[in-house]
């Protein structure tokens, strides 16, 4: 039963749903950089997406744990 408890804590959902808040605005400012298309805007976006979705990798796999 303490591993459902774990599963279930407030702090896991927290933490993915600011995972996922990350992953909109790299996605936003990706599409957004395709108007100037410049490579520093591209590339800050993708850092950003990419950070998003390790948080929420890491979320996700310590509510599997």
């Amino acid at each position: 039963m303490e591993s459902m408890e774990n599963a279930n804590a407030e702090g896991h959902y927290k933490l993915l749903t600011v995972a996922i808040i990350i992953g909109i605005v790299g996605v936003y400012l990706r599409f957004a950089g395709d108007v100037n298309s410049g490579f520093m805007y591209t590339s800050i976006s993708n850092v950003i997406l990419i950070i998003g979705i390790l948080i929420a990798l890491k979320c996700v796999f310590s509510i599997m744990k």
